[in-house]
């Protein structure tokens, strides 16, 4: 029982109040005590379902793959390099004789022959000067041969000593002297008939014309530096190519052993093939800022394929591998330490990484130096998920993860 104290304006009880407090303690000490047991019941319980969900059976995926068997087959070796087409000859035709243009006889763009007349000059002047000397040479040889007749009668008088030595030298000087004039007018003639000639302009060369590059009716000179149109011969037609200096040596080889050693020209794309032909010879000295050499290739080129100044990407053949181990070069993987491929193992459907030595490729398929044999079975779509030991399931090549093929 608790005595009020007297403060003046109130009654208090401190020892009821401090007996209050004390109970609330004790109350709140408990409920703590039992809020960390459940927590570490808890904890407890939890920890251990982890474990025996940890050490539980794991589960392992299937990854979709597709994988190919390695082969036994040939494979080439190549030197390649981007090339120019370069018609074999090509020619600028001018004109030799000055005139105006009275007939064009060729279409432009097309196949002309050797010989095949093309323009027609005026020949007007030139006839008239073939005239002019021939009437010239004909008076010549009419006065040469008076002074040869004269010249024997005077020989006959001297022998009888009717006449003085000197009339008889006279007259021999004067036979020399008509004989240069007639050969001078022989060479007037001949100079006429050929200008006569050259006012017909013939195709010096097979090949296909350009356009034409002056009309009819203009006047042309020999000196003008445009010409009157471009033949380019296409058949048969060169390719000319550059490459690394390195290889040189291994070309030059092949061609001093007098091998025919075969180019393929391809497009720019390097899918398909425009043209074979075979390699003519190799330049006489190294482009020193490019460190490249260029080979000189030649191709019949009869279906036309292959155009002047056209890009194409030449090969040379240097060799061919018979009998070597090949797989498709999406196989192959490369790592810091080396190539490898994922190896499927048949018996549980896993992947194994095996390391390989590759060798020469060509276009899609890569040769396997060591490492791999056929019929074994590698990976060339979905290796980038796989790892040692992963499980796959088999796909045809174009499906999709699910197993569908895929449009």
């Amino acid at each position: 029982m608790s005595f009020p104290v007297d403060t003046g304006d109130k009654q208090e009880y401190p020892l009821a109040t401090t007996r209050v407090g004390r109970k609330k303690w004790w109350v709140g000490a408990i409920a703590v005590l039992l809020t960390g047991f459940g927590v570490y019941a808890g904890y407890m319980f939890l920890g251990h379902g982890t474990r025996a969900v940890a050490q539980g059976p794991a589960f392992q995926p299937k990854f979709p793959v597709v994988a190919v068997a390695a082969k036994t087959g040939d494979i080439h070796t190549y030197i390649t390099g981007l090339g120019t087409v370069t018609a074999l000859n090509a020619v600028t035709v001018h004109t030799r004789v000055d005139g105006e243009i009275v007939k064009v006889l060729f279409k432009e763009g097309e196949i002309v022959k050797t010989g095949a007349l093309l323009v027609e000059i005026d020949p007007r002047p030139y006839e008239a000067a073939l005239l002019q000397a021939e009437g010239q040479l004909a008076r010549d040889k009419a006065l040469l041969e008076n002074a040869r007749l004269d010249l024997k009668r005077y020989e006959t008088l001297a022998a009888q000593d009717s006449i003085p030595m000197q009339t008889k030298d006279t007259q021999i000087s004067l036979v020399h002297q008509y004989e240069g004039t007639v050969k001078y007018d022989q060479g007037l003639v001949d100079i006429a008939k050929l200008n006569l000639v050259y006012s017909h302009i013939t195709s010096p060369l097979t090949g296909r014309i350009g356009l034409r590059l002056v009309d009819p009716g203009n006047i042309v000179h020999t000196t003008d530096t445009t010409g009157i149109a471009v033949i380019t011969q296409e058949q048969p037609i060169t390719v000319i190519f550059p490459i690394p200096e390195d290889s040189l040596q291994s070309v030059l080889k092949k061609l001093k052993a007098g091998e025919k050693l075969q180019v393929e020209a391809f497009d720019r794309e390097q899918k398909q093939k425009v043209a074979t032909g075979r390699l003519l010879t190799a330049d006489n000295q190294i482009d020193t800022t490019t460190g490249t050499v260029k080979l000189k290739a030649l191709f019949t080129n009869e279906d036309g394929s292959l155009f002047p100044n056209q890009f194409v990407n030449a090969r040379v053949l240097m060799e061919t591998m018979v009998g070597v181990t090949m797989v498709p070069s999406a196989a192959v993987q490369r790592s810091p330490k080396g190539t490898y491929v994922y190896l499927v193992k048949e018996e549980d459907q896993t992947v194994t990484v095996r390391w390989v030595k590759i060798g020469a490729v060509e276009g899609d398929s890569v040769s396997i130096a060591e490492g791999l044999s056929p019929p074994e079975r590698v990976v060339v779509e979905g290796a980038e998920r796989l790892k040692e030991g992963s499980k796959v399931e088999m796909q045809t090549p174009g499906a999709d993860s699910s197993g569908k093929a895929s449009r």
